[in-house]
């Protein structure tokens, strides 16, 4: 079901985020991140000149090489366009990352080597649908390569919690999606508060 109808208004400003996850050959992963704003109306850039309709007012990209884990191997990042000429200045910085976990604490981590004078609010902002895209790409796999595992009679050992338990409602420990979908996490049904 789509948003309700809107007031009357016009169009300003359009922001999109693109994220897309692949498996290298090598066994780690390439996870990139592409954001770009644009305005719908002529406008002049102080730094820039005019700039015509639909002309990126950001473009930037950010590609996460991750292993199994989700350990940052290495971090590649390039700001095509930009308000200002110094902004890609500040794209070293961010080899900071090489090394964090993305785990719980991942925006926080972040933040505190990123934030502010020392990194660009976009590109950080970036680093979070990568993160969720990093996710998206390998705990679905590596859960499909241990069901077919299993089906083939292969010896997985323990199950560990998959990362992602407990980190939203339809994902509590103690609902009915952890129950059905992994009943060895399963805590009990929900205790009612008084």
């Amino acid at each position: 079901m789509p948003l309700s109808e809107p007031a009357p208004r016009a169009h300003l400003h359009t922001r999109t985020v693109e994220c897309r996850g692949y498996r290298r050959e090598d066994g780690l992963w390439d996870i990139e991140g592409h954001l770009v704003d644009t305005k719908s109306y002529a406008f002049d850039s102080n730094s820039r000149g005019p700039m015509p309709p639909g002309t990126p007012v950001h473009d930037m990209w950010i590609r996460l090489t991750v292993d199994d884990e989700l350990v940052v191997r290495a971090i590649e990042v390039v700001t095509d366009a930009s308000p200002f000429p110094i902004c890609p200045e500040i794209t070293p910085n961010f080899q900071r990352v090489v090394g964090l976990s993305i785990k719980a604490g991942w925006t926080q981590q972040v933040r505190s080597l990123l934030g502010g004078t020392e990194g660009c609010t976009h590109l950080v902002e970036l680093l979070g649908p990568v993160a969720t895209t990093a996710f998206q790409t390998i705990f679905p796999w590596r859960e499909r390569q241990r069901r077919s595992q299993a089906a083939a009679g292969t010896p997985t050992g323990p199950q560990r919690r998959p990362a992602h338990l407990d980190t939203c409602h339809a994902l509590a420990l103690d609902g009915p999606v952890v129950a059905r979908i992994w009943p060895a996490f399963y805590t009990g049904p929900r205790k009612e508060s008084a």
